[in-house]
């Protein structure tokens, strides 16, 4: 048996790093202003340490682009290398300097560190054929030292010319890279991943007006003239790096809105606050969702250390959370080297299950200090919640408590309020507490006016996701909930409370035959009842499972897919006891019962919204060929 020790030969992993460390080339840029924020951060720390003498004066990171020369320079005042630093460094791949400065300081405020891996500089062999570092050390009489390398394994470290401590980065840029010699290109790629970088970055100037003081110009103003200043592309001091308690809204209003510009204003926020077990910051926002659940997933972004990371954090929050807006940033996140996607770890968990609990806590808080305004909200936020009740147990256990139900009488009500409301009146013969809900009130109200004369109680549930969330309030709560057109208004609620038909059982074979003769389809069932007289003489009614097994595969219903192609299937109830249907039976002729039968069943058609076009003027017609003949 042989043992030893495996090796990796520089230049066969290499090229390696250079082309697969980055799936996108542009994250070089971000991984360079990182390394020049942490040179920075680490001299603040020698500072606050007494490390270092000296003065810090301006720290900006400054971004320099020639568009003739292609060459790129990202330079700070940071804390610099010594030449051993670099031959330390920099030549050793994936040995990072930030590691050594974090075991170095552990007890300091090391979470202000970005890189931990030392592989971001190699980024910026991606896109150059020939990279250059001109560095000079904090410490006093360390010479400047220049390292240069053409993406081989060979290097060149040579004496330099610099005054000044930190450090330069130059990127002689590839041919194939030829797009980052693009101004516009590298300020857009700056707003994506710097944005809220801790140390300012400068890219360039801009004009600005400033008043001459002490001078007018021709109409007696203050005379105004344009100057150039350093255009500064972030912001270090973003919203959630701040206490909640300094903030005002409008501070939240206006981060929204720097986030999501010409977005309409968000219902409510979150803001998270964490340093035990785990650190984390951040603000959510609820945006004003559409009822037709046309949204914009991937609005959270994640940073670390206030760098950009990446929009897809599904991996960090539930599903349903993903429908928020805003930001996190933790350090505790667990990235891979690339931090271009998350690792596995117990960390990513509890984050996840301190968010889901934290929105909980800031729902029913709002809910309690402002019932009234909550309920005017819930039309805009009660997808989000019922998402998360569908697919969050935790959630779904939590939001019991600001979990509201709307009737059609704009009424709201906490799921225990109304079930407190119906349990008297709609409690069925097998004590079973049925609800009854309309999912279009417009196109259902014929039906809902039926019921309401029971003195019954009409929920709305008109949301795309509802077909799934009555079954999920049905399992939770052991109660029955119906549509309005599942039945007839007397048999929605079965109270055990039989009523005699006034015609025969021959009659009513009679009555059945004339409708099963004027339907033109084979999907609706006749069926007679014994309805009150002042029922309608026709009803059309669907199976609520039936029905809402259709609505959840249409809607993604699992194992219910497959059933979006069923053919709906209806029945046309009869009421046995309405005066027209022993007018239908005295009637001499058969064509006389057919055209009065398609004429009930046609308003019945009508209840449902479902004559349009040729099929509602011919109604129309016939209806006034019956006027006529009456008079």
């Amino acid at each position: 048996m042989k043992q030893g020790n495996l090796t990796i030969h520089t230049q066969d992993i290499f090229p390696i790093i250079k082309k697969f460390l980055y799936t996108d080339h542009e994250i070089f840029l971000r991984e360079l202003i990182s390394n020049a924020t942490d040179s920075i951060q680490k001299l603040k720390i020698l500072e606050s340490k007494n490390d270092f003498v000296g003065e810090l004066g301006d720290l900006t990171i400054q971004v320099k682009l020639d568009t003739k020369k292609k060459t790129l320079h990202i330079i700070d005042r940071g804390i610099g290398m010594t030449e051993e630093e670099v031959e330390k460094y920099i030549n050793q791949i994936a040995f990072s300097s930030a590691e050594d400065f974090i075991k170095k300081y552990e007890q300091s405020d090391s979470n202000a560190i970005i890189g931990h891996f030392g592989l971001g500089f190699y980024s910026s062999f991606m896109v150059s054929d020939k990279v250059e570092i001109i560095t000079k050390s904090h410490i006093a009489d360390e010479p400047a030292v220049k390292w240069q390398c053409s993406g081989s394994t060979e290097y060149k470290i040579s004496p330099a010319k610099k005054n000044d401590r930190g450090t330069e980065v130059i990127l002689y840029l590839s041919e194939e890279s030829k797009e980052f010699a693009d101004e516009y290109r590298i300020e857009t790629m700056l707003e994506k991943y710097c944005s809220f970088m801790p140390i300012p970055i400068q890219f360039g100037t801009k004009k600005v007006k400033e008043v001459v003081e002490g001078e007018k110009d021709k109409d007696g103003k203050d005379k105004e003239v344009d100057v150039e200043k350093p255009k500064i592309i972030n912001n270090t001091t973003p919203l959630w790096t701040k206490k909640p308690v300094d903030l005002t809204n409008q501070e939240y209003i206006d981060f929204y809105n720097e986030l999501y510009p010409m977005s309409k204003p968000p219902l409510f926020w979150i803001h998270l606050n964490v340093d035990y077990p785990f650190n984390l910051t951040g603000v959510l926002y609820f945006p004003k969702l559409t009822n037709n659940f046309e949204v914009q997933k991937n609005k959270i972004r994640l940073f670390c250390n206030q760098v950009y990371v990446t929009d897809s954090v599904t991996d960090i929050v539930p599903e349903f959370l993903t429908l928020l807006h805003g930001v996190i940033d933790s350090p505790d996140i667990p990235l891979n080297v690339s931090r271009s996607a998350l690792q596995s770890d117990s960390n990513v968990k509890k984050i996840s299950s301190y968010i889901v609990k934290k929105v909980a806590d800031r729902l029913l808080e709002i809910f309690k200090e402002n019932r009234q305004e909550f309920e005017e909200k819930w039309d805009d936020i009660g997808v989000f919640i019922k998402y998360g009740a569908l697919t969050d147990e935790k959630f779904l256990e939590k939001s019991e408590g600001f979990t509201l139900l709307k009737d059609v009488d704009k009424q709201y009500f906490l799921i225990d309020e109304y079930k407190e409301k119906t349990k008297t009146l709609q409690t069925d013969k097998d004590k079973h507490l049925i609800w009854l809900y309309t999912s279009n009130m417009e196109e259902q109200l014929p039906y809902i006016e039926n019921i309401k004369k029971l003195g019954y109680s009409v929920l709305q549930f008109t949301d795309v996701l509802d077909s799934h969330y009555v079954g999920l309030l049905e399992r939770k709560f052991e109660i029955q909930i119906k549509r309005v057109d599942t039945a007839s208004a007397d048999s929605l609620i079965n109270k055990d409370e039989k009523k005699e038909s006034v015609l025969s059982d021959k009659d009513i074979e009679s009555l059945t035959a004339v409708y099963k003769e004027i339907l033109v389809d084979d999907k609706t069932t006749v069926k007679t009842e014994a309805l009150s007289p002042e029922a309608p003489p026709a009803i059309i009614t669907q199976d609520e499972f039936d029905r809402r097994f259709k609505e959840m595969s249409q809607t993604g219903g699992g194992g219910f897919m497959g059933m979006a192609d069923w053919p709906a299937r209806f029945n046309l109830i009869l009421n046995t006891n309405h005066p027209m249907a022993k007018r239908i039976i005295d009637m001499p002729e058969a064509e006389s019962k057919k055209q009065l039968a398609k004429q009930l069943y046609d308003i019945a058609r009508l209840s449902r919204n479902e004559l349009k076009g040729k099929d509602l003027n011919d109604f129309i017609e016939r209806s006034l060929d019956l006027i006529m003949k009456k008079e």
